[in-house]
């Protein structure tokens, strides 16, 4: 699996079957910085990894996700979401979401998430 195509595609797929802290376990890199919107940034593997186990555990309901764009670029990835689920904080969220990736060293060294609120 050499191509951002491949490893992009390997990542959503995963994200479908339910596995997203395998695959960031896999893809990202122990550096990564990821923010939402114009959000503080968090630094480091293990504070993001964290932060997603927190939102995992606050689903209360998931009815879907899908993948509805990818565009690759020079070391670059972008996805477009969309997403249906109830959180325990926010309530019901069904929303489209764009997630940017810079990629170093074959993992994912920079995630930035825009969507509205």
């Amino acid at each position: 699996m050499n191509t951002l195509l491949e490893k992009i595609s390997t990542i959503n797929d995963m994200i479908l079957q339910g596995k997203a802290l395998e695959a960031f376990d896999e893809f990202y890199h122990d550096d990564v910085v990821m923010q939402e919107n114009e959000n503080p940034e968090v630094i480091g593997k293990a504070n993001n990894r964290k932060r997603e186990e927190d939102f995992f555990a606050s689903i209360t309901e998931f009815r879907g996700a899908q993948p509805l764009n990818v565009t690759i670029g020079e070391n670059t990835t972008m996805v477009e979401w969309y997403f249906d689920y109830t959180h325990k904080d926010w309530g019901e969220r069904n929303y489209k979401q764009v997630a940017l990736q810079e990629w170093q060293d074959g993992k994912i060294i920079r995630e930035k998430f825009y969507y509205g609120s």
